[in-house]
């Protein structure tokens, strides 16, 4: 067991940092527009925002609303609770959790398989981002099927589809003006003050984490281990902030390393919605092997670069 919890939190920790690189890049662009004592402020008292109130309450709200019968410190003390009736619940809830975050995130892959910018890793992604026009037209025909077969098995798993499906499109629309924000302050189009640049960061910090903290899901339902595994990870991408960020960009391919990450465990959580049990210790090790293979993948373009200049 005790190895079971390790692969786990260091899966979380390297999912949360993959899948947090764009939220460091804007952090660290708009940091640079920001006085010495804002930015001071931010990485500190920031940091602990970050973690203990998005990436520990967020889960933690969640699976306490999935089963309010268990009450918030049954939530937070469920995965090592010797209590029959915490066990029952969660597992009852468990797939109706695990179906709108897993909907979610497959939907978080297709677009960016669709629509958005990227260094092409894999055969496929120029012809799929060419053809960016039937992303809608595939995540409607995914989440008619998924709702078609869910309604077989209880109502409230396909309403969690829908509701993942619709959770998807309302952060994806903070996001996108989350970027056009960005654009207005480091271009100095904008005239926020210091303050109201902290408060952008961190709703913006909070949208983005959203991804990472259902994905989490897919690891662990155990709120001790998420904020663990996510706070490391945190942690670690403040410091790539500071002074890392560029370094850390030049690895091409992490993004497509998150993504591919982010449709397995979308998968494995709506597989496990259906009923189909996956071993706890399968998306840890899936998400090394994937992002592991785009570290590598990356490295190798970046040891090709002084030769080929």
């Amino acid at each position: 067991m005790i190895t079971t919890m390790i692969i786990t939190v260091l899966g979380l920790v390297l999912f949360e940092i993959v899948s947090s690189i764009d939220n460091a890049v804007i952090n660290a662009e708009v940091l640079s527009t920001m006085g010495k004592k804002a930015r001071r402020w931010f990485l500190i008292w920031g940091f602990l925002i970050a973690v203990f109130l998005v990436r520990g309450l967020l889960p933690w709200a969640i699976i306490w609303g999935a089963t309010p019968g268990i009450g918030p410190i049954g939530a937070l003390t469920a995965t090592f609770s010797n209590d029959p009736s915490v066990h029952k619940a969660i597992e009852s809830a468990a797939p109706i959790l695990l179906m709108g975050g897993g909907v979610f995130l497959v939907f978080l892959f297709f677009h960016w398989l669709f629509l958005e910018k990227k260094n092409f890793g894999l055969f496929g992604e120029r012809f799929f981002q060419k053809h960016g026009v039937w992303f809608f037209a595939t995540v409607s025909i995914i989440l008619a099927t998924i709702v078609w077969y869910a309604m077989k098995i209880n109502p409230m798993l396909a309403f969690s589809a829908v509701i993942g499906s619709t959770a998807f499109f309302i952060t994806h629309g903070f996001k996108e003006n989350a970027e056009k924000v960005e654009r207005e302050l480091v271009e100095g189009k904008s005239n926020m003050s210091d303050m109201s640049k902290i408060l952008y960061l961190e709703i913006i910090d909070a949208t983005f984490s959203i991804d990472g903290v259902l994905g989490a899901f897919a690891f662990t339902l155990s709120i001790p281990l998420i904020l663990i595994g996510n706070g490391i990870g945190a942690f670690v991408l403040r410091k790539l902030t500071i002074g890392n960020i560029e370094r850390i960009k030049k690895y091409m391919y992490l993004k497509n390393g998150a993504m591919y990450s982010i449709f397995v465990l979308g998968i494995i959580m709506v597989a496990d919605g259906f009923g189909v049990h996956i071993p706890a210790f399968v998306s840890p090790v899936v998400t090394f092997i994937i992002i592991g293979y785009f570290f590598w993948k990356s490295k190798k373009v970046l040891a090709l670069q002084p030769v080929l200049s």
